[in-house]
């Protein structure tokens, strides 16, 4: 029997990482034997079903050095007796003089376990994101004599260092990533053939048949407009910015803003929704699995995300949630910013704004809001793409032939 695969994340199960367990789950199905090793423990209150399906085994690390450090002395007496050990502790110290971080020694820390407790049962290291959990997976590989390769995303990408990037692609056996803006930037600090575009797509099956969209256009005070957004409230989904587009929106017209998703300014944009005197418009409901935003994405009638680069880098590449916006005939609007474009061209399949511009998200939120017929032919061009570009099976093939499942046995468990 062949020895499971470790998939490195930095936290499972978290939601807004559905893309990664729906991939798990795919891949699982398709004959991987796969073990999870997730860097921090869960700090969701809800899961998603899909999580319920996987049956990998879940290894916690130590989340921070201090509160197991038994377990970490374990690790580093057995650990430095092996021959790869003053190799890897060579390349983290050159790491770590030029990143003097503490994040730098809790890595280096978290992979002497991994390496330490899975030695002789795995047979190599997949890490979901080139940051944090590249860096762990590659010096526990290095440690084991094993191979690692990479998923990328977006903040990982656009967070850390060339020097960095460009080191663990050098390393790694290959690198995925879910953008071709993305795989272009990669490509460009990789070995030639080493990156290739992966794109996530969407698992249909877990969505129902979109609903009757209704033909609302703001002029009924009993019956508003239902703006509806998904995601965390980080500075990269450029909710202050939806926020005060909303203020500008005319007077005559009638909304409500639904909004589905935890973070850290959370609290800070509902203050702000209060001073713009938007509180009793706005419904916050927080975290929710993925039945509550499918219902959220149902109830509906236009979709915003005002996603912008933060003041740190951290962007967004293709946001699922504009995937699962168009699986329910879900008009969308957002910006023209990271690989948004890719799914969502201006005029064809939604709209797109300038990051960073409140009025002319206000404009379009105004227009799409009054014209339930232009939003209908959106949301339908946006269905379609969707069912011919954006489906998950021709990742999950890309995937399996990159983690060596053979073609006959990948047909039959298709």
């Amino acid at each position: 029997m062949s020895r499971p695969l470790a998939f490195v994340l930095k936290g499972y199960p978290r939601l807004s990482e559905t893309f990664i367990a729906q991939e798990i789950a795919a891949l699982e199905a398709r004959g991987l034997d796969i073990v999870i090793i997730s860097l921090r423990h869960p700090t969701d209150r809800h899961r998603h079903p899909v999580h319920d399906e996987i049956k990998a085994q879940v290894v916690y690390l130590p989340e921070y050095l201090y509160q197991e450090p038994l377990r970490v002395l374990r690790a580093w007496r057995k650990v430095r007796r092996w021959p790869s050990y003053a190799a890897v502790r060579r390349l983290w110290l050159r790491d770590l003089r030029r990143d003097r971080t503490t994040n730098r020694g809790r890595r280096f820390g978290q992979a002497l376990v991994l390496a330490a407790e899975l030695e002789g049962r795995i047979r190599g290291l997949h890490a979901h994101f080139i940051h944090t959990p590249g860096s762990v997976a590659r010096y526990a590989a290095q440690l084991m004599g094993l191979d690692f390769s990479i998923s990328a995303h977006a903040k990982d990408i656009y967070t850390i260092p060339d020097w960095e990037k460009a080191e663990k692609l050098a390393d790694a056996r290959f690198a995925v990533t879910c953008t071709s803006v993305g795989a272009a930037h990669l490509a460009g600090l990789a070995p030639a053939g080493r990156v290739s575009l992966c794109y996530h797509g969407l698992d249909l099956t877990r969505f129902p048949p979109p609903p009757a969209r209704s033909v609302r256009d703001g002029r009924d005070p009993a019956d508003p407009v239902r703006i509806v957004s998904v995601g965390r409230a980080v500075a990269k989904k450029g909710y202050d910015d939806l926020l005060d587009a909303l203020a500008r929106l005319p007077r005559e017209l009638n909304w409500r803003f639904i909004h589905v998703g935890g973070g850290v300014l959370s609290k800070q944009l509902k203050s702000r929704a209060a001073e713009l005197g938007l509180a009793g418009r706005i419904e916050w409901r927080g975290a929710q699995p993925q039945s509550g935003v499918i219902a959220a994405l149902r109830e509906g009638d236009l979709f915003v995300l005002a996603a912008k680069v933060a003041a740190d880098g951290d962007r967004d590449g293709l946001p699922n949630v504009l995937m699962e916006a168009a699986s329910q005939r879900l008009c969308s609007l957002s910006t023209n910013t990271g690989a948004i474009g890719e799914l969502i061209r201006d005029g064809e399949t939604g709209m797109l704004v300038p990051p960073g511009d409140p009025a002319r998200l206000a404009q379009a939120v105004a227009l799409l809001a009054a014209d339930p017929g232009l939003r209908d032919r959106l949301g339908r061009a946006a269905e379609a793409r969707l069912k011919a570009e954006f489906g998950m099976a021709a990742g999950i093939d890309h995937l399996s032939a990159l983690f060596g499942l053979e073609a006959g046995e990948r047909r039959a468990c298709a």
